[in-house]
């Protein structure tokens, strides 16, 4: 069975100070990019969600869904995710990337793992495997 990742996308985007605030747009182009290359190499499935308002991505692979908060504000990716987890008929298969301790502890209860977004960030950086 293939294992499912749901990525915290701003979440992660705030974990590497390279920038990305300048270019919000170009950052979420950038994670998607290296997350759709690692889910094509790895055969695994990865669902990103950033808050913000939702706009087209170029050139997703067949392992990558990009999503878009279903509305504004505080949390509002934070609840979608904790949402999807806890709908799913298998949440242990789910690994939720986020640095965000309120999010773990919600996506956890419901039966999901969490990695941290700094790991997921050194496994994109080729420093550290998946598995």
């Amino acid at each position: 069975m293939r294992s499912r990742w749901i990525v915290d996308g701003n979440n992660v985007m705030g974990s590497r100070p390279d920038g990305w605030w300048r270019d919000r747009r170009g950052a979420m182009r950038r994670l998607v990019s290296e997350l759709d290359a690692w889910a094509a190499a790895n055969r695994e499935e990865v669902l990103v969600v950033f808050d913000g308002k939702p706009f087209a991505f170029e050139d997703t692979g067949d392992g990558i869904e990009v999503a878009f908060a279903t509305r504004a504000g505080r949390d509002a990716a934070d609840d979608d995710i904790a949402r999807i987890v806890t709908e799913d008929d298998d949440p242990s298969s789910i690994t939720v990337v986020t640095s965000d301790a309120a999010l773990a502890e919600r996506v956890r209860a419901a039966g999901a793992l969490v990695e941290g977004a700094g790991r997921l960030l050194k496994r994109l950086d080729g420093s550290q495997d998946w598995t």
